[in-house]
C-alpha cells in the first residue's frame, strides 16, 4: 500500500467489504489495541506499532486506519 492508492475498508475478521472508497494521502505507524484478541484490559507495553494509512474520504475527513483493515482497489 502506498500514497495515492484507492482503498476500501475491510474490517479485520468480519468477512465484510466496505462500500466507501478513499484515497491514501499518508502513512504512519501507531499502536492499536484489538479487544477481540487481547481483551478489555489495555496494556500498551505488550503491543507494537503497526502501519496505518491516512485515508481521505469525500468531504473534509481524514481517518487513520490500520493497513490490515484496508483493501487496495485495482480498478
Amino acid at each position: 500500500m502506498k500514497i495515492g492508492d484507492l482503498v476500501r475498508s475491510t474490517p479485520a475478521n468480519s468477512g465484510l467489504i466496505g462500500t466507501r472508497v478513499g484515497i491514501v494521502v499518508g502513512m504512519t505507524e501507531k499502536k492499536c489495541w484489538r479487544t477481540h484478541k487481547l481483551g478489555k484490559r489495555i496494556n500498551w507495553d505488550i503491543v507494537d506499532p503497526e502501519p496505518h494509512a491516512v485515508v481521505s474520504y469525500p468531504g473534509p475527513r481524514l481517518i487513520e486506519i490500520p493497513t490490515v483493515d484496508l483493501q487496495v482497489i485495482d480498478e
